[in-house]
């Protein structure tokens, strides 16, 4: 008989950690509260230092995960409640209704042509539109619509029906009911993945005030080619090219009045982005404002050589004090000092402005972490006790990769998550520290 494992959380350390663990033999629960699986790993243009295509790398293991026969699927699902100790462990999943038949859809699309609601798509950060019944990107898995029972007409007013009305497959069930699937598991992976603080909190950095000032995620799908501009480079105010544009780093990371530590990832991929951003404008001036540079990782120091010399990228040592609207209705203006300045802080227009907000341990993380009564540690990561097992926490049995116990890059997550699956047959076989 296979073990049940049940790994809570499907962007690349969940994905990573289940096909590790079905190749090995489990029998994988995979619980994802989205529609897809991919996590904030699907936004991504490309993944440094090498500048490979992140959808790459990532689609053919979210298809694997979906053909794999020993991973079964839990998408827009969420843990209703986890019960009982290592390893016999009472998981309570609650699927989401989407009211939208899976057997049947299709994924053709007819629906999303003629639904008549419009609302920012969550994939793109608010910089284009979806429709009430979506897919959050091409290259979703599993491919079936979701219809968003809060922006449907039909579902809140009865005033539609149009998707019922095109879909040739009969999919669409605006009856459909959500349901709880109760699971037995022998170990639970946790790879809750983080959230990107929101940088209206600090004004002084002018993000919701000027519309030039835009999230590193945002900027991510600006760039890229399936993004909302189809990877043109071009300011939010205007729709026009930008001539020179300026990256902050640490926006409420490394700050005794937000979050104390280093969000580990915003140096490298400033970096990368202002390398892409020469590529798609060559004649674009760039300026990343810095506290420290921490490019620590196999490669990381190169790269950064690389955009200063071979792409003119200007790096600033200065956490800027205030962004304001330029004059007019487009650009900013910056404020900032460097060490040993003395004098005035120095003032320079930008067209556009990138903020490198804090990374932040997602929502679920805490919200699993008092479902378990487990412990966390002053950051609002999963406390791991033991610095000779990693991926242990608190809890025996209870196993954790990615973002969820520490700020960390995409190859540390997946290499993480490989660590887990090991552990996780460590513990089965009777191993224990």
């Amino acid at each position: 008989m296979k073990e049940n494992v049940v790994v809570i959380g499907a962007g690349i350390a969940g994905i990573q950690a289940s096909l590790d663990l079905a190749d090995m033999g489990f029998s994988v629960h995979l619980i994802e509260k989205t529609p897809s699986i991919g996590g904030h790993m699907a936004q991504l243009d490309k993944t440094f230092p090498t500048n490979d295509c992140s959808m790459c790398i990532l689609s053919p293991k979210m298809i694997m995960c979906a053909e794999h026969e020993n991973i079964t699927l839990h998408t827009y699902s969420e843990v209703d409640s986890i019960a009982g100790d290592f390893p016999r462990f009472k998981v309570g999943i609650r699927e989401k209704a989407r009211y939208i038949d899976l057997n049947r859809c299709t994924g053709c699309g007819d629906c999303v042509a003629k639904c008549p609601s419009k609302v920012p798509s969550e994939f793109e950060e608010g910089l284009s539109i979806r429709k009430a019944i979506y897919l959050p990107f091409p290259q979703a898995v599993p491919r079936k619509m979701t219809i968003d029972a809060e922006n449907c007409r039909k579902i809140k007013d009865n005033k539609c029906g149009v998707c019922l009305k095109v879909c040739q497959a009969g999919a669409v069930d605006y009856d459909q009911k959500g349901r709880i699937v109760e699971l037995d598991a022998a170990v639970i992976v946790i790879a809750t993945g983080f959230d990107l603080m929101d940088a209206t909190a600090l004004p002084q950095f002018g993000y919701g005030i000027c519309k030039d000032v835009v999230s590193s995620m945002q900027f991510e799908r600006i760039l890229s080619a399936s993004g909302p501009t189809g990877g043109h480079l071009v300011r939010p105010s205007d729709d026009k090219e930008p001539v020179n544009l300026a990256f902050v780093q640490c926006v409420g990371s490394r700050d005794a009045k937000n979050h104390l530590y280093c969000s580990s990832v915003c140096c490298m991929y400033a970096t990368k982005e202002s390398i892409l951003a020469t590529e798609h404008a060559p004649d674009v001036k760039i300026t990343i404002f810095y506290m420290d540079m921490r490019a620590v990782g196999k490669g990381f120091q190169e790269f950064v050589q690389r955009a200063k010399k071979s792409h003119g990228v200007r790096y600033v040592r200065s956490r800027p004090a205030k962004v304001q609207q330029a004059n007019g209705d487009n650009g900013v203006l910056v404020s900032y000092e460097t060490p040993g300045m003395t004098g005035e802080p120095v003032s320079e227009e930008y067209d556009m402005l990138i903020l490198c907000p804090a990374l932040l341990p997602s929502s679920s993380t805490r919200e699993i972490a008092k479902m378990l009564d487990m412990e966390l540690d002053d950051d609002g990561f999963f406390r791991t006790p033991d610095i000779r097992y990693p991926t242990d926490s608190s809890k025996k049995g209870i196993l954790i990769c990615g973002f969820s116990g520490a700020p960390m890059d995409i190859p540390d997550s997946v290499s993480q998550a490989s660590g887990v699956a090991a552990r996780t047959a460590e513990l089965l076989s009777g191993g224990d520290r």
